[in-house]
């Protein structure tokens, strides 16, 4: 898991290499479904491919919470139409570090999947145009389409029942007013899962919008024999297991319903504070 950023002066000489990877695109904006396409299309590295956060990289709401993970078969159909296999290079993008949503599409290719090599684009497009990168408008013509059939790893993600039964170190992306409960824009009750920390995605990037050195997230993320991220909706918990994963140590299992899923049973506990 050493090798999980690229910049964007790599990027663009691997473009021109003799293997280019397939780019994807996953910008997203919460609440707006069709925001990341329109993005898109109204410019986007040349060749990339859009993976949509609330078509590709979830499900539809409901008891999962708002970003359930897609069935192993569907996730499979989405990764054919695109072409993805094991033998083509990924890279994975959106604007805003990485949030939202390509550290979540790199979680569910590269841990979830065991796609051998997905990167992400540090910095994202804003790294990309910073260093005189392109932009395209308009539709991509898809590749052929792939017959991968991916080992799915379950043991990398949680269920609501092994949160609330298990020990391990709930570590918590979402603000710290989301956290303590003073503010609560999304969900309909505040808090958080009793026991968890705060260590908002956010704080896993410097000024310019790129992950911080290995070192210095080592230093600063939580520690415990065994770790579950969350957040919201298990988007932003992937960029903790990404950050996690920079810094070199173990990965933190994901608990994709996260507070979404958790809260809509009144049985589980909820902490304030």
């Amino acid at each position: 898991m050493s090798q999980v950023l690229i910049t964007a002066t790599e990027l663009a000489d691997s473009l021109q290499g003799r293997q280019p990877p397939r780019v994807l695109d996953c910008r997203a904006r919460l609440g707006d479904r069709d925001a990341g396409r329109r993005l898109w299309e109204a410019g986007h590295v040349p060749g990339s491919l859009h993976l949509d956060l609330d078509r590709d990289l979830a499900a539809m709401p409901g008891a999962g919470g708002r970003h359930p993970l897609p069935t192993p078969e569907a996730f499979t159909a989405t990764l054919q139409r695109l072409g993805i296999s094991p033998a083509v290079p990924l890279v994975v993008l959106d604007d805003m570090g990485g949030q939202l949503a390509a550290a979540r599409a790199w979680w569910m290719l590269a841990v979830w999947a065991g796609h051998p090599s997905v990167r992400l684009l540090d910095g994202g497009l804003r790294a990309w145009q910073e260093e005189g990168g392109e932009l395209v408008l308009g539709r991509e013509a898809l590749p052929e389409p792939s017959g991968w059939q991916p080992r799915f790893d379950d043991s990398a993600r949680v269920s609501s029942d092994e949160v609330f039964s298990g020990r391990e170190l709930k570590v918590d992306a979402r603000s710290e007013e989301r956290f303590r409960g003073e503010a609560e824009p999304i969900d309909p009750v505040a808090g958080h899962i009793p026991g968890a920390v705060c260590r908002p995605s956010a704080a896993n990037l410097n000024e310019t919008g790129r992950f911080k050195p290995a070192e210095t997230l080592d230093a600063e993320l939580p520690r415990d024999e065994a770790v579950v991220a969350y957040c919201g909706s298990g988007v932003t918990a992937c960029h903790n297991v990404l950050a996690y994963a920079i810094a070199g140590r173990p990965l933190p299992r994901l608990y994709p319903g996260s507070w979404s899923e958790w809260i809509r049973d009144p049985a589980r506990p909820v902490a304030r504070g």
